[in-house]
């Protein structure tokens, strides 16, 4: 396993945490749909009744770094991934959002951040 792998997985674990505290329900980790790639998390967001499609996104810099990784080209692709789950799992009419969690891994501490309806397509 990779150092950037690694640095993932600890980014994956870090989010579902923090989203497990603050009233989200983990409905899958690292969904996959074919050769299209994977969704993160997919979690229900127990305030308002959504299902949240989370990509996080993990760096040892900063936050921000992270954050500029979920490009124009990304955002299409979690798209047509959340559609796939959505009907796959009978829930077209489900209200939904993307969001981003960024992290900062690091040996000075870990930093969160995360954004709601990150995008919209």
């Amino acid at each position: 396993m990779t150092s950037d792998h690694k640095l993932g997985k600890e980014g994956e674990r870090l989010a579902s945490d923090y989203l497990q505290k603050n009233n989200f329900s983990i409905l899958n980790k690292n969904w996959r749909y074919g050769k299209y790639g994977e969704i993160d998390i997919i979690a229900n967001d127990i305030n308002t009744s959504e299902l949240v499609f989370i990509e996080v996104k993990s760096r040892s810099t900063s936050t921000d770094d992270a954050k500029e990784l979920v490009t124009k080209k990304k955002q299409k692709q979690l798209y047509k991934l959340a559609k796939s789950y959505l009907y796959s799992n009978s829930n077209e009419n489900r209200s939904c959002r993307f969001d981003v969690i960024a992290i900062r891994i690091n040996n000075k501490g870990n930093k969160l951040e995360h954004i709601r309806n990150a995008f919209y397509l």
